[in-house]
């Protein structure tokens, strides 16, 4: 180990002249670390819990919005069915998640790598687009609500089918949509791993599968079951842009945030209503973090992995299953294709590029795809460095102990912060000239106020909304590499920096990669953090969807999406042949 990290670090045997400069520029970083997270974190949510405490004016009024807010029936309603929308949405995405994962990793089926590509395609779209896709397929002039524009009529005799998309369905399907790969990638991470000696002791005993489903395979997956819970209830809680497309007259609270900001420009209620939608969600990722404390190994080093039984009834059946929500997924996605290459839907069906221009819509042109290209490159660019950089110094480092802890914790607090609460919250910390300490009368000039409406601030609300996720990867990568190449560099005097870019860096290359793609992918396809934040000449694709769908140009809108779905797909495909074309020069030691 020692002369494979001294090859590694180009060390040459010399006298060891004692250095502490290592040490000073990692407690500097540390520092810098938490500095720049409490700013960017902490005082902005400080200044919306501020803010929630004020009325219009800018006065102090306590509690007197959260009275106000639940005391109006209408309002209370939107909490209502904030909780309706997620319970529902959480029930059904993790049950046919848990069905699809199971048959990913329980069964001999064939066609698993395409079923997976298939569940992961709703990752790449905005969550808009599902709202936009269930328009034209169950809308007044959908092609299943007019049973295929009549044809299904004149064929079999069925005519039109009288559904309600708008409402409490639409959302609940385009919230399962969005949360089902979630949900999937967690369930099957847990289901891939399975003792085969507890299967055959409950044989043995005559349990039935029933028994076994039970007894044996949901306890075991508990703890992933219950971190797909907590995610689905909290993605779909807090989602905008499902409800903002297919909503009708069915709000929810991430609906009434923007109508107190943008409508009515009521920024005190809007901040209360913000605090009221991060509640449930802070609740859950404690509850959540408990739960996972308290998790065990529960694979020990004795344990016989698990051999699936052959049974083809049972694969043909989940091959069917797999087929048909692979199909209900095309069907989405096709359906956003015929949106965007039609003329006129429903009544011109011939071919057109027309709505790519962008040029006479409330999209303002192709500018805002250009916008996100930049701000999604940068995010993942800057955003991966500073991650991993500092998953490291908390990971790594030997000093500030207790200010690596510190770290730790605002690291993966923004997971519990919805989007359009940390674009709230940017509002009113970057927006004002003087900034004044939460809850005392101390004013300064605020340094920051020149961000507001520019690019950085966008990339800075991206980084802050993916931060945990990408924060988490990083940890989990590098716990897993022995702490000896640390021990060793100290011990021959190494400077920190040049362990981390000759060791820690290449052994942790398919983290950071997946850290790259993470960040570019939803910064692309993000609305809720950035929706309150862009400027005329920083408007981004997302956000032109949302402005292109409140003019009532649902055409542009879907070729919007598409261009975001493809370049999300071909950014994926060049980052899975890149990959593999680093991982091969990067471990070829291990061959």
């Amino acid at each position: 180990m020692i002369t494979a990290v001294k090859t590694l670090l180009g060390y040459q045997e010399t006298v060891p002249q004692r250095t502490s400069s290592s040490g000073q520029w990692q407690r500097l970083l540390i520092v810098c670390m938490v500095v720049g997270l409490f700013t960017f974190i902490v005082l902005p949510v400080i200044e919306l819990m501020e803010r929630a405490l004020q009325n219009r004016s800018g006065e102090y009024i306590g509690l007197e919005n959260f009275f106000t807010y639940f005391s109006s029936p209408s309002l209370f309603q939107s909490a209502y069915h904030t909780v309706t929308v997620a319970v529902i949405t959480t029930i059904i995405s993790v049950g046919a998640a848990l069905l699809y994962a199971y048959a990913i990793e329980r069964t001999h089926m064939k066609g698993k790598t395409f079923f997976t590509y298939m569940a992961l395609l709703p990752l790449f779209a905005p969550t808009m687009m599902y709202g936009i896709s269930l328009i034209y397929l169950f809308g007044n002039n959908g092609v299943i609500t007019t049973g295929f524009f009549g044809t299904l009529e004149d064929w079999f005799g069925i005519g039109e089918w009288d559904f309600e998309i708008y409402g409490l369905k639409g959302i609940v399907l385009s919230e399962v949509i969005f949360t089902f790969p979630q949900a999937f990638l967690i369930l099957k991470v847990a289901l891939s791993t399975a003792d085969q000696r507890l299967y055959e002791a409950a044989d043995t005993l005559g349990a039935s599968k029933l028994r076994k489903l039970f007894t044996v395979t949901l306890p075991n997956i508990k703890y992933g079951l219950v971190s797909a819970i907590f995610v689905c209830f909290t993605l779909s809680f807090t989602d905008f842009g499902a409800p903002k497309v297919v909503g009708g007259q069915y709000n929810v609270l991430a609906t009434d945030v923007y109508k107190q900001v943008i409508g009515q420009q009521n920024f005190s209620m809007g901040a209360t209503v913000g605090i009221i939608l991060t509640i449930p969600a802070v609740i859950a990722f404690v509850v959540d973090q408990i739960i996972q404390r308290k998790k065990e190994g529960g694979i020990s080093s004795k344990a016989i992995p698990y051999k699936t039984p052959n049974n083809k009834r049972r694969d043909r059946l989940y091959t069917l299953y797999c087929l048909i929500v692979s199909g209900m997924f095309l069907l989405l996605f096709g359906a956003i294709v015929a949106a965007a290459f039609v003329k006129v839907w429903p009544y011109d069906f011939s071919l057109t590029f027309r709505h790519f221009g962008f040029g006479n819509v409330a999209g303002d042109g192709l500018k805002p795809y250009w916008n996100s290209l930049l701000v999604s490159s940068i995010t993942a660019v800057v955003g991966t460095f500073l991650i991993f950089l500092g998953a490291y110094l908390v990971e790594k480092s030997r000093y500030m102990k207790v200010i690596r802890k510190i770290s730790y914790f605002l690291s993966i607090l923004p997971i519990a912060l919805p989007g359009l609460v940390i674009g709230l919250a940017f509002i009113f910390f970057f927006n004002q000239q003087m900034f004044q300490v939460p809850f005392t009368s101390i004013e300064f000039m605020n340094p920051f106020n020149w961000l507001y409406g520019s690019m950085t601030i966008l990339v800075l609300a991206n980084l802050v909304h993916f931060y945990s996720v990408s924060f988490l990867t990083a940890t989990t990568s590098l716990k897993q590499q022995d702490k000896a190449y640390e021990s060793v560099s100290e011990a021959m005097d190494v400077p920190f920096y040049k362990t981390f870019a000759r060791v820690t860096l290449p052994l942790s290359l398919p983290a950071i990669l997946e850290m790259a793609m993470y960040l570019f992918v939803n910064s692309m396809t993000t609305i809720s953090a950035v929706v309150f934040l862009y400027s005329p000449d920083w408007k981004l694709a997302s956000i032109a969807m949302v402005n292109m769908d409140d003019a009532g140009d649902i055409a542009p809108a879907a070729a919007m999406a598409l261009l975001i779905i493809a370049t999300n797909i071909l950014v994926r495909t060049l980052y899975e042949v890149a990959s593999r074309f680093l991982f091969k020069k990067t471990y070829a030691w291990k061959r």
